[in-house]
């Protein structure tokens, strides 16, 4: 199960939400495991099943209205109820004013307590979206990741075949590099896939003869992005390899892979001496793009094929 800490979360969205950690200090280590973030109205006045632990939960202005309504001993009982479980962080939308049993529960407990400027929805959205991919199943994979004309390529094939080589001509060419030898590919929706780069790794390829390469350095803020959608697989393969059994002139060797119970459109290049494999990529990619739009070179040369030997033979030119 994918899990991340409260305090990567407190650093990650602490800038776009303005959160300011006021209470329960020592509560960044706790876990988050799920992406639900709560509204406790019901749980204020006992209702505990709706109390579920190890996720955030956001008091907006109808819930602090409820607890300044409240005589001091309902108002530690109510903040009770809330505490009844382990809570991984309390969040209080508007920058409400905080009760001090609340601030007290907080470090008692050692559970985080945020407040922000932001109102509870957009807290919530935000909150839910970043907690959606932080904690999205993945697996990693070995290749390399590029952006290629706007879409995500995923660069595969055996070892010393020459994928960073490839990686380092396309990046000359002006496209951009996400991730090189290890790639972390999450599920963040039921049909969408994102691949990442494992941050010891980012901004960095190795190139044999010429070792590590800073590309960011090398090239610049544009040559380098943190994550993509995966859209599109390459597999490059030796010329040996490909037998005329397996192998069709006519049209790309268009196939699919599945990751994560996903399948992606994934094609097979030969690499051979004296292939320009930059090139073969960025024309792999633009024949992809046609081909979502249904525009297919092949089947065009065919049927025009087809038209020329049904025309009558005074029309053949």
């Amino acid at each position: 199960m994918t899990q991340i800490t409260v305090q990567h979360l407190f650093e990650d969205t602490r800038q776009k939400l303005e959160l300011a950690w006021i209470a329960g200090s020592t509560g960044g280590s706790k876990l988050l495991t799920s992406e639900t973030v709560q509204k406790p109205s019901l749980a204020l006045i006992g209702h505990l099943n709706f109390v579920h632990p190890n996720r955030v939960q956001v008091l907006g202005a109808a819930e602090m209205d409820y607890l300044r309504s409240l005589s001091a001993e309902s108002l530690q009982q109510a903040i009770d109820n809330l505490y009844s479980t382990e809570l991984a962080a309390v969040v209080i939308a508007n920058n409400e004013a905080v009760p001090q049993a609340l601030l007290d529960i907080a470090n008692r407990t050692e559970t985080a307590l945020f407040t922000s400027p932001q109102p509870s929805p957009r807290l919530m959205q935000i909150l839910s979206h970043y907690l959606a991919k932080a904690l999205a199943e993945f697996t990693t994979l070995h290749g390399v990741f590029m952006e290629v004309m706007g879409i995500g390529v995923l660069i595969t094939g055996g070892a010393a075949i020459g994928k960073s080589e490839l990686a380092l001509e396309l990046i000359t060419r002006g496209h951009r590099l996400i991730a090189d030898d290890i790639v972390e590919i999450y599920e963040i929706s039921p049909d969408t896939l994102e691949g990442r780069c494992p941050s010891l790794l980012q901004d960095f390829i190795e190139v044999r003869g010429l070792g590590i390469l800073n590309i960011r350095a090398l090239y610049g803020e544009v040559a380098v992005k943190p994550k993509k959608t995966l859209r599109f697989i390459v597999h490059l393969e030796k010329s040996a390899d490909i037998t005329q059994e397996n192998y069709d002139r006519l049209q790309m060797q268009r196939d699919t892979q599945e990751i994560l119970g996903i399948n992606i459109p994934k094609v097979r290049i030969p690499v051979a001496a004296g292939r320009n494999l930059a090139v073969m990529v960025e024309v792999a990619v633009r024949s992809h793009i046609l081909h979502l739009r249904g525009i297919s070179s092949s089947q065009q040369f065919i049927e025009r094929h087809d038209q020329y030997l049904n025309a009558p033979p005074d029309n053949k030119t």
